[in-house]
């Protein structure tokens, strides 16, 4: 009865605009909007939602949470920074090396993310969402481990990579240099029991396993605020 990932919640200026562009970048679909929230549905066999929420934190460096998108072939992702382009997206460079193969941009509110070179070993290609990759120490990787009770498919050089045990969903990663902390993050995972799951005593288990509370919208219960060990923010919802 362990929690399982919900969704990827962002902070948006414009939470609606920023959920349009994310659709078309995935080929998903809107489902609706609850007081300025909007929700992403995965058209493929992703099992957590995106979630755009009002309020984005001023940006201050690079964020510590972005999407790598997959490719399949040179053209196809050649053809992807082309489409995401032609949606709204802008290359930048955040220091990468000039002969990278993988390509660094950012979203129209300029939340980086990387469309990557076909044959990366650490993302799905049953979808176009490909990973969910975080500047994280080892400590966070096994922290989410143990949270999600998703085996470590890479623990070497102070890189971990998570992945669920049916092999079927995106890694989730984590690998230095670390950003600093300033302020709270953009982009925050939710995570949540199963139908029937008990709320505190989840809590407790990842509190447990390093987790701290954090004192910020505990008003809305039952959503309990936490952070894991590198300080990132997530929430843990009622049993869903």
């Amino acid at each position: 009865m362990t929690v399982q990932l919900a969704s990827l919640v962002w902070g948006a200026s414009e939470p609606l605009h920023l959920a349009r562009f994310w659709a078309e970048a995935l080929e998903w679909q809107i489902t609706g909007e609850t007081d300025g929230k909007v929700s992403l549905m995965p058209a493929d066999e992703t099992g957590f939602t995106l979630v755009f929420a009002p309020g984005a934190a001023a940006k201050a460096g690079r964020n510590r949470i972005h999407l790598d998108l997959s490719s399949r072939s040179a053209e196809d992702q050649h053809a992807t920074v082309a489409r995401l382009a032609g949606l709204g997206a802008s290359e930048i460079n955040i220091g990468q090396e000039p002969d990278a193969r993988h390509v660094v941009l950012a979203d129209p509110e300029g939340n980086e993310f990387c469309v990557l070179e076909p044959g990366n070993n650490f993302v799905t290609y049953a979808s176009r969402l490909g990973s969910i990759t975080c500047d994280g120490s080892r400590a966070a990787g096994q922290f989410w481990s143990q949270a999600l009770r998703w085996p470590l498919v890479w623990d070497q050089d102070e890189e971990t990579a998570v992945r669920a045990p049916d092999g079927a969903q995106q890694f989730i990663t984590w690998g230095p240099p670390v950003a600093p902390k300033r302020g709270q993050n953009r982009l925050h995972l939710d995570v949540a029991p199963p139908p029937g799951g008990d709320h505190g005593a989840e809590a407790e288990r990842l509190l447990s396993l390093g987790a701290k509370r954090m004192g910020i919208g505990q008003s809305e219960t039952p959503r309990i605020v936490m952070a894991d060990p590198d300080d990132n923010e997530f929430c843990v919802l009622a049993p869903r």
